[in-house]
């Protein structure tokens, strides 16, 4: 679609970015930033919960998961143990950790809840602009403490105004004194109508290892998603990739909507999708981490923690393409 200004009294006719507040509930007073590229990708920004992604649709067809919490503002988060699902909206992206990631844990005398806090931290600073035909919002979200980690998110949101692409770019600092480990994991949460049992899944892996025992029942149908089922208990696969790209697609004919996700194995060397195929509690985690989820005392104990000495910083990046076509989609 051409974007000629002469044909529009303001951009904000084709594309651009509002700035809206929450009212009533858990999530009254919320920030949201509500962004559209003008070729049918739209998307929610809450800028009090680590600038993620709450809601994302393509063509006005919605493609994530919104849990049955719905908008919850980071005053709410319960910090203890799985108080972390009270407040999980799920929406299209919510960061975990930076400190863990995975099942609640005492490490070295210091708990750790399910998937750390990150994603109930507001942005300190949030900013969006136009740039070399994209739309680049930028937050600031620190996980900082006295006597403890010092860290710093700095994140960019790049959307593309030529193409239906969202590029996540991360850098995290660690401002202290003190060597620290990091933790990040990225959920993606896949929803209907995107997700049904004709969805099509396909993770170019070498590798797939079930969780648990409840995850080898359905080794054989990782891939197979689900009509929704009454008390449906998770399931969670460990992916490896043999080269240092991973690419994860997923894609359902029924309404010709899709989306593809690559990212850099050396930056996020884990993958995890999460099949929760239950009554309302129907959803795909795609979960590129640093390690794998069995929480920070493990993850310590394998040798999969990733220190991070004063000054020094770690990137990450994810990009996700959207299509409307299975031809496109096929060759991404």
């Amino acid at each position: 679609m051409m974007r000629d200004e002469k044909y529009v009294g303001h951009y904000s006719q084709i594309y651009g970015v509002e700035e809206h507040r929450l009212v009533g509930g858990r999530g009254d007073g919320m920030h949201l930033l509500q962004v559209r590229n003008g070729r049918g990708l739209e998307f929610t920004v809450s800028a009090d919960r680590c600038a993620d992604i709450s809601r994302l649709s393509l063509l006005g067809m919605n493609l994530n998961y919104f849990s049955p919490c719905g908008y919850v503002a980071p005053q709410y988060y319960d910090k203890e143990d799985f108080g972390f699902l009270k407040s999980f909206t799920c929406g299209f992206l919510t960061t975990c950790g930076l400190s863990s990631i995975g099942t609640p844990s005492v490490d070295r005398d210091e708990r750790f809840p399910l998937h750390g806090s990150i994603s109930n931290i507001p942005a300190e600073r949030i900013s969006y602009d136009y740039c070399n035909d994209e739309i680049v919002i930028k937050a600031t979200v620190r996980d900082a403490a006295i006597f403890n980690r010092k860290l710093v998110l700095e994140r960019t949101i790049t959307c593309s105004l030529d193409r239906n692409v969202l590029r996540i770019s991360d850098v995290i600092k660690n401002e202290g004194y003190e060597e620290v480990p990091v933790m990040i994991l990225y959920h993606t949460n896949i929803g209907y109508p995107l997700l049904d049992e004709s969805a099509e899944l396909r993770i170019a892996s070498t590798r797939v290892e079930p969780r648990d025992n409840r995850a080898k029942e359905g080794i054989g149908e990782w891939s197979k998603m689900l009509p929704p089922q009454a008390g449906f208990a998770e399931q969670c696969y460990y992916h490896s990739f043999g080269g240092g790209r991973g690419s994860v697609k997923v894609y359902n004919q029924r309404i010709q909507r899709g989306l593809a996700l690559g990212f850099d194995t050396k930056q996020l060397s884990h993958f995890v999708e999460w099949k929760m195929m239950g009554e309302r509690d129907y959803v795909l985690g795609l979960e590129p981490c640093n390690s794998r989820i069995e929480g920070r005392k493990t993850a310590r104990e394998k040798g999969e923690l990733d220190f991070v000495r004063p000054g020094e910083t770690r990137a990450f990046e994810l990009c996700f393409d959207f299509f409307d076509t299975k031809s496109d989609w096929e060759l991404a």
